[in-house]
C-alpha cells in the first residue's frame, strides 16, 4: 500500500513539478473539419474592432460542427479554448448594455458537447484562457514573458496579451508550491517532521515568487485598456444586470443557464494552498470559493479535494512541541496573505480606481 502511495505522489510530481496546472505544451491546431472555429477564434479580435458582426458569420455561415473528431484531452481544451473566446466576443460585442441573449446553436451545442466530455461548464473560465492559451514564440527558449504569446486574443492590444501572460507566470511560479504541498501532504502520512518542513519552505518559497512575478502586471496591463476594453469579455451571465436570468444555450436547453465569468478566484493552486493550511473563510466568501470549484478541470478539483480530506496540518503542528516546523507554518501563512493582499490591492487599482476614474471621464463602460 506505501509502495502504490510513493508511487501515486511520484506522478503527481512528475505533473506539477515543473508546470503546476498549466497543460504541457498546448495545441494551436484541429483538424481541417474544425477551421471554422479556429478562423472565427483567430479573428475574434479584428471583427470586434472593426464592429464587423460576429452574429451574423455564426448564425448563418457556420455550421453545427460534432466534436466527436476531437480525439484527445489536448484538442478537446484548445476547442473549450476557441469556443470559450467566441462565446464571450458574441455576447458582450455590443458591450455591456446590449448583451446576446441567446447563444446561437452553432456555437452552444458543440460548446456544451465539449464541456461535458472535459467536466468544465460551457463559458471561457480561468483555465481556458490563463492556463491553457499559450505559446513559446521560440519553442527551444525558457518560458519567460518576452518569448510568451497568447494562442486566441481578445481586444485590449498588449495589454491583453500582458494580462494573460502575466497571471500565467504566476501560476508557473506556484507549481513548485503545488509539489511542496503534495510532499507535506505525504510526510504527515508517516510523521515525518523535517519533510513537511521542507514541504512547507517549498510552498514559502513558491507564494513570495508569485507575489513578486505578479508585480509584472503594472508594467504589461494598461489600466484603461483593462477597465475600458478587456474586462467585459470576462464578464459570465450569473448575478449579472444585463443578464439577470442567464444566457440561452440553443439547441441545449429551453431555459437560459447562469454561469460565472473568468476570474483568479478559479485559480487551483491557490485554493491547494488554501486548503493544505487550512484556511478557513468566511460564510459568504467560502461559498463563493468552493462554488468556483465547479470552473476548474476535474483533476485540480481532485487535488484540492485530496488536500482538504488530509488530517488537519494545523492541528498536528499544534500537537508536536517543534518550534522550527511551527515557524515554517506560520511563514507560509504570512506570505499567503501577502500574496492575497498585494492582489487585492491590484484589482482596487486596476477595478475601483479605475471605474472611478472611467465615471469622472464620462466612459460609458463604467
Amino acid at each position: 500500500m506505501e509502495t502504490n502511495s510513493r508511487e501515486t505522489l511520484q506522478a503527481d510530481f512528475d505533473a506539477f513539478e515543473k508546470l503546476g496546472f498549466l497543460p504541457e505544451e498546448p495545441l494551436t491546431d484541429l483538424p481541417d473539419y474544425y477551421r471554422e472555429w479556429l478562423d472565427l477564434a483567430n479573428n475574434l479580435t479584428h471583427l470586434i474592432n472593426g464592429n464587423l458582426k460576429i452574429e451574423s458569420l455564426i448564425t448563418i455561415q457556420m455550421p453545427v460542427l460534432s466534436p466527436h473528431l476531437l480525439s484527445d484531452h489536448r484538442e478537446l481544451r484548445l476547442a473549450h479554448l476557441a469556443l470559450g473566446f467566441i462565446s464571450m466576443g458574441y455576447v458582450w460585442q455590443e458591450g455591456q448594455h446590449a448583451p446576446a441573449q441567446i447563444l446561437p446553436k452553432a456555437l452552444a451545442l458543440p460548446y456544451w458537447l465539449v464541456s461535458c466530455r472535459l467536466g468544465l461548464p460551457p463559458i471561457l473560465t480561468y483555465a481556458d484562457s490563463v492556463l491553457a492559451n499559450w505559446k513559446l514564440r521560440d519553442p527551444t527558449g525558457n518560458m519567460e514573458i518576452g518569448n510568451m504569446d497568447v494562442i486566441f486574443s481578445l481586444p485590449g492590444g498588449e495589454s491583453c496579451r500582458g494580462f494573460f501572460m502575466v497571471s500565467l507566470l504566476v501560476e508557473l511560479a506556484a507549481s513548485s508550491g503545488i509539489t511542496g504541498a503534495l510532499e507535506v501532504m505525504h510526510a504527515m502520512k508517516i510523521s515525518d517532521l523535517i519533510a513537511i518542513q521542507k514541504g512547507l519552505v517549498k510552498v514559502t518559497q513558491s507564494l513570495k515568487k508569485m507575489k513578486e512575478t505578479f508585480k509584472l502586471m503594472h508594467n504589461h496591463v494598461d489600466l484603461t485598456a483593462f477597465h475600458g476594453t478587456l474586462r467585459i469579455f470576462f464578464s459570465g451571465w450569473r448575478d449579472n444586470p444585463m443578464l439577470p436570468r442567464g444566457l440561452l444555450y440553443e439547441g441545449v436547453s429551453n431555459e437560459p443557464i447562469s454561469l460565472s465569468g473568468a476570474s483568479a478566484a478559479q485559480s487551483s493552486a491557490i485554493q491547494c494552498f488554501d486548503a493544505l493550511l487550512c484556511i478557513q473563510h468566511e460564510d459568504e466568501a467560502g461559498a463563493f470559493l468552493t462554488s468556483m470549484r465547479d470552473y476548474m478541470p476535474p483533476a485540480h478539483r481532485q487535488q484540492i479535494d485530496a488536500l482538504s480530506v488530509c488530517p488537519s496540518l494545523r492541528d498536528f503542528i499544534l500537537s508536536n512541541s517543534s518550534s522550527d516546523l511551527c515557524q515554517a507554518y506560520n511563514s507560509c501563512v504570512s506570505a499567503l496573505v501577502d500574496f492575497r493582499k498585494y492582489h487585492l490591492n491590484t484589482v482596487t487599482k486596476y477595478i475601483i480606481v479605475a471605474g472611478n476614474r472611467a465615471r469622472t471621464m464620462g466612459c460609458p463602460l463604467s
